[in-house]
């Protein structure tokens, strides 16, 4: 029996379809073996290059990022430190204003220490005579003085014993005086005037400056006396005459006699 073969179309459809089969096949060996084993490396090799790439852009953002903290961290060191070394300069600015201030406080103090204690001296009168007393006193009568009465008073005092100024002054008058022997008359810086006589020697002269206690000569028994002894008077000139009581003057300056 004769099979009928069939139709042509159904022929070249399952040839088309084998043949389509093994183009699909072949392609798909293709792409799987020969394609996919040349694509495959190269696709690896794209794929390593990448990761390599962004590796290092990421080491060189961080290396960027640590620079950029170290400056920022150096910046903030640099400015604390001149902050402080503002501050420092600052302090010792007012230090230095202080302690100048301070100094300048204790040398007026001492300046006005040492004007108070000037004018203290100054100020500051002493006996004539060290350790004596009043042998004759202020007004005694009797011929012995031409004015009928003593225009001073004595200081005990035997010859060469020293005589200061009783005060401070400027000497009027340093020499021979008559009766009252070698003599030396001192403006007082209050305007008053001592006299001291009978001396044996006279140690200053006149126009100099004599401060309290100062020695000024000593004691003797020149001129008109009877013995040695210190004649001291106290006066409103320097003439004779103007004399006034030695005791109250010494007294009211502070001198106990």
């Amino acid at each position: 029996m004769a099979f009928t073969c069939a139709t042509g179309k159904h022929r070249r459809a399952g040839r088309m379809k084998n043949a389509t089969t093994k183009v699909v096949g072949a392609a798909a060996l293709t792409t799987t073996g020969v394609i996919g084993a040349l694509a495959a490396p190269a696709f690896a090799a794209d794929a390593s290059a990448g990761q390599t790439g962004l590796t290092q852009a990421i080491e060189i953002g961080d290396a960027v990022a640590e620079q950029i903290d170290a400056q920022a961290v150096a910046q903030q060191q640099a400015a604390e430190e001149a902050a402080a070394q503002k501050k420092a300069e600052a302090l010792a600015k007012q230090r230095a204003e202080e302690a100048a201030k301070a100094a300048k406080k204790e040398r007026e103090a001492k300046a006005r220490a040492a004007r108070e204690a000037e004018r203290k001296r100054l100020n500051t009168f002493v006996a004539p005579v060290s350790g004596s007393y009043v042998s004759t006193g202020y007004k005694s009568g009797g011929a012995a003085w031409s004015s009928g009465s003593h225009t001073g008073i004595d200081f005990h005092a035997s010859s060469g014993t020293v005589v200061r100024a009783v005060g401070s002054g400027t000497v009027v008058e340093a020499g021979w005086g008559g009766a009252y022997g070698n003599n030396i008359v001192i403006k007082m810086h209050d305007g008053t005037y001592t006299q001291y006589g009978h001396l044996s020697s006279i140690g200053v002269s006149v126009g100099q400056t004599v401060t309290p206690g100062r020695q000024i000569g000593l004691s003797g028994a020149t001129g008109n006396v009877t013995g040695p002894h210190l004649h001291f008077e106290a006066r409103t000139t320097a003439e004779y005459g103007s004399d006034m009581d030695p005791v109250a003057y010494l007294r009211s300056h502070g001198v106990n006699v």
